[in-house]
């Protein structure tokens, strides 16, 4: 894990142990207290409150019984599996290709998802993505991470995952910036054969797709893209890793930035202008 990764994720445990402190200082128990009615000793509460040493699930649930504060049990274990496990290296898993990191837990979630709300804000969302253009921006990845060229058979996992548009009790809420719709990977071909792809996804009943116009009044603008599956899940992706969020509280302000970014998107007929504008300007 990079320098930056190691550091996110100590800090991360650091605000968790913080956590875990206010809840006991709000019982009015002291450390050695609270380790007396936990079982464990009182160096141990010292080093999970100053992050030295991540809480089991276990832990959590002691800690909460022992301070009569049972409601944040769901959080803080959310929490605690998120300090472990957010951030999961690009680089690393993409030693084996590019492939695994598009890999069969990926297509599970996406089986097991009945809602999805997707934004992105240059590139076109994988579920929508043509052969031809998944191919240019993967070759991409594969050149600036230096990993095994598997393009094919990235792609093909890729592809392989838009199965789940056709399957039933499915529902995808899209939001792109009119940016998107204009970076490009590779050819003008390409490029056109992908606005094509996304016209005809516009017509599918299970997906509302809105676009946001450049140079338009808005109250949000988000930093990156990012998946939200069901309320289960967020997934966002920076160049060399992906993170996923599972605290309850925190999905729910992604929820609030999603309906915040859908708010000044055009659907329907409108989005449909955009899309075939910038089809014309490609010529």
């Amino acid at each position: 894990m990079s320098t930056s990764l190691s550091s996110s994720a100590r800090q991360a445990r650091e605000a968790l142990g913080a956590r875990l402190r206010e809840v006991r200082q709000d019982a009015g128990l002291s450390g050695r207290a609270l380790a007396a009615a936990t079982g464990q000793h009182f160096t141990r509460v010292s080093k999970i409150e100053n992050g030295v040493q991540s809480p089991s699930d276990q832990d959590i649930r002691d800690w909460c019984r022992a301070c009569t504060a049972e409601q944040h049990i769901p959080d803080l274990i959310a929490t605690t599996r998120a300090v472990e496990s957010a951030y999961l290296e690009f680089r690393r898993q993409a030693r084996a290709g590019m492939k695994r990191v598009l890999g069969a837990h990926t297509l599970q979630r996406y089986e097991r998802t009945g809602l999805f709300r997707i934004y992105e804000h240059n590139v076109i969302p994988g579920l929508f993505q043509t052969a031809a253009y998944s191919a240019a921006m993967l070759s991409f990845w594969i050149r600036f991470l230096e990993v095994a060229n598997d393009t094919d058979a990235a792609v093909t996992a890729r592809m392989d995952r838009q199965r789940v548009l056709y399957q039933r009790g499915k529902r995808f809420e899209v939001v792109l910036e009119e940016q998107a719709l204009r970076t490009w990977f590779g050819t003008a071909e390409v490029q056109a054969g992908q606005l094509g792809r996304l016209l005809e996804a516009m017509s599918m009943p299970t997906v509302s797709l809105g676009v946001i116009p450049m140079m338009t009044e808005r109250t949000a603008v988000a930093s990156a893209g990012f998946w939200i599956f069901d309320s289960s899940l967020v997934a966002l992706e920076t160049p060399t890793a992906s993170v996923e969020v599972t605290r309850p509280q925190e999905i729910e302000l992604y929820a609030r930035m999603f309906e915040h970014l859908q708010a000044p998107a055009l659907y329907g007929s409108a989005a449909r202008a955009l899309i075939i504008k910038a089809l014309g300007e490609l010529s």
